[in-house]
């Protein structure tokens, strides 16, 4: 065993922690559990981060089997973000969020004003047998443009379940 346990959070980097927290706390449903400010000079958090000087606020919330970790950077900002960047760019591409009902998660979230790439679809890998290994899966894109999974798994299938 190398000492790794498992995944313990996911962290983004967002322009606006309140609207962020619109989207992984009222939206998603996630539990905030830690919230946290640092002002400029804050020398151990900046040596931790690898930025020189920064300011800004953060939260942690847990979100089913792990956390979600949103920053916003008051010091130094960050340029604009491409609300549409593909996800074939080189870096980490999304998260994918397990749901029971992919249909009314989906619905819930274009209601409150979510972009999906395409309504929910049949899809995923097969597995070592040459079977479709059953989830409906779609990507969508938080309020900033960030992507994410929702995937709905056929409780039969051992590749994607938690």
């Amino acid at each position: 065993m190398n000492g790794i346990v498992g995944v313990h959070h996911i962290a983004v980097s967002v322009p606006d922690i309140d609207k962020a927290r619109a989207f992984y706390v009222d939206l998603l449903g996630a539990r905030e559990l830690t919230t946290a400010e640092w002002p400029l000079g804050t020398t151990a958090i900046n040596a931790v981060l690898g930025l020189s000087d920064s300011a800004g606020r953060q939260f942690i919330a847990r979100l089913g089997n792990t956390h979600i970790e949103a920053f916003e950077y008051l010091v130094p900002r960050s340029p604009a973000q491409d609300p549409d960047r593909p996800v074939n760019l080189c870096g980490y591409t999304h998260f994918a969020l397990q749901v029971d009902d992919i249909d009314a998660v989906y619905g819930r979230m274009c209601a409150a004003g979510i972009r999906f790439h395409t309504p929910p679809a049949e899809g995923g890998p097969i597995d070592a047998q040459g079977r479709k290994t059953g989830m409906r899966a779609t990507y969508g894109r938080d309020f900033f443009g960030n992507v994410f999974e929702l995937i709905e798994c056929d409780h039969d299938s051992d590749i994607l379940p938690l």
